[in-house]
């Protein structure tokens, strides 16, 4: 049996040469957003990184996600935008929240965000806060009701 701890979670890996496939299990005394967090990492790490094929006019294109800054709902087509282009992507938005990796998180009814892309967030109390990325024009807002768990996923560990 292997042991190692962080951040108060205790990670025991046990060897039993009976068992056909890995087992996860976590025990926990609540379901919290970081208990979440680490399940959807876990399975998406089993899942493997979604393609999503982009279109742009009669062509389509295999971008890494990694490129994709946001998408965002646009008079009824969803449009995925880099820091210098953008494309439709033939999905609902919620479709979209099911099946991209955790980085991505919703943060308005119309935007989903890539947080490994996120450069600054200039936060207004009053309504929504303004995000930008380096090395674009392009922002997008996140409104205040999405905003606590954008911070919890850009910082876990610390008080909002």
């Amino acid at each position: 049996m292997y042991n190692t701890s962080m951040n108060n979670i205790k990670v025991k890996i046990e060897i039993d040469q009976s068992a056909k496939d890995p087992e996860i299990t976590i025990r926990c005394a609540e379901v919290n957003s970081e208990v979440v967090r680490i399940q959807r990492m876990l399975s998406e790490s089993a899942q493997g990184t979604p393609q999503i094929v982009f279109h742009k006019e009669d062509a389509e294109y295999f971008l890494p996600l990694e490129n994709v800054l946001f998408f965002e709902t646009d008079g009824g087509h969803i449009r995925a935008h880099t820091a210098d282009d953008e494309f439709e992507a033939k999905y609902k938005l919620y479709e979209l929240e099911e099946m991209l990796p955790s980085y991505f998180l919703r943060i308005s009814k119309s935007t989903i965000l890539n947080t490994h892309r996120l450069y600054s967030i200039t936060k207004n109390l009053a309504g929504a806060s303004k995000i930008e990325f380096q090395g674009t024009y392009k922002t997008v807002y996140c409104s205040r009701n999405y905003y606590k768990a954008l911070k919890e996923i850009l910082m876990p560990y610390e008080e909002n």
